[in-house]
């Protein structure tokens, strides 16, 4: 029995996987550096787990679901990103994730797909806006030195994300695939 050998992934789905590839191999890597650096809040740090099988569960939509796997990305980012707010506070800089999740929107779609894109942006935006006005108290209390650590933490990680994002999606035409 010979299989027919699968088409390769477009570049835009090629892109998305390997950053929610990055984003798996690196989120288990938080509360050690939670642990290292602040020394406390290690526990809540370790919620921020949970989101690992949404994230891994993108890559093994692409080659069946592309256009779900280029929406998904930016959609479970966002999520996970209120829910680090909610755990951390507004100032230990989780906020700026909804950065990068508005980074891949805007690099994730075809020109056909802008009202989908248009969409996703607004929820990124939304989602952001909920964040600033309605998040309350985090889950776990830091002291001001600690947010200050997790807030530098949290930049430099938003950052390297952005950079990634960027260097791994060069050469992304408008209106073709090629890479």
């Amino acid at each position: 029995m010979t299989s027919a050998a699968r088409p390769p992934l477009d570049a835009r789905t090629r892109m998305t996987v390997t950053v929610a590839w990055v984003i798996v191999m690196n989120k288990p890597f938080y509360p050690i550096y939670v642990w290292y650096l602040v020394g406390n809040g290690v526990m809540a740090s370790v919620a921020t787990l949970v989101s690992v099988p949404f994230f891994l569960a993108i890559p093994l939509l692409a080659r069946r679901f592309p256009l779900c796997t280029r929406t998904t990305l930016p959609l479970v980012g966002t999520v996970d990103t209120l829910f680090e707010t909610k755990l951390f506070g507004q100032g230990s800089g989780t906020e700026l994730f909804f950065a990068a999740c508005m980074m891949l929107v805007a690099l994730s779609f075809r020109p056909e797909e802008k009202w989908l894109q248009r969409g996703l942006a607004v929820f990124v935006f939304a989602a952001f806006a909920f964040s600033r006005n309605f998040v309350g108290l985090p889950f776990h209390a830091w002291a001001e030195l600690d947010l200050k650590i997790l807030f530098n933490l949290n930049a430099f990680a938003v950052a390297s994300l952005m950079a990634f994002i960027a260097l791994n999606s060069a050469g992304i035409g408008r209106d073709s695939e090629i890479r």
